[in-house]
């Protein structure tokens, strides 16, 4: 009885790439939203609701996501 099975990745190299990029997306996001500590704790620091931290940050976020959710979803082309 002969096993002619050939092995593959789920999925193609265009996906991984993508998926990285994706990643890359969410990690800059991140450090988007860091910062922003002050050296006084009892002094309030108002760059704690900057554009960058409040908008800027989550929409690079949900960006990533979203490339990561689109490298998963994404067929690879079929060769004939």
């Amino acid at each position: 009885m002969e096993n002619n099975t050939e092995k593959s990745f789920l999925f193609s190299k265009q996906n991984y790439i993508l998926l990285l990029a994706g990643v890359a997306v969410i990690a800059l996001g991140f450090l988007l939203m860091a910062g922003g500590n002050s050296e006084d704790p009892n002094v309030f620091n108002e760059a704690v609701f900057s554009f960058r931290r409040i908008r800027l940050a989550p929409t690079v976020i949900f960006i990533g996501f979203g490339i990561c959710i689109y490298s998963i979803f994404k067929n690879p082309a079929k060769k004939s």
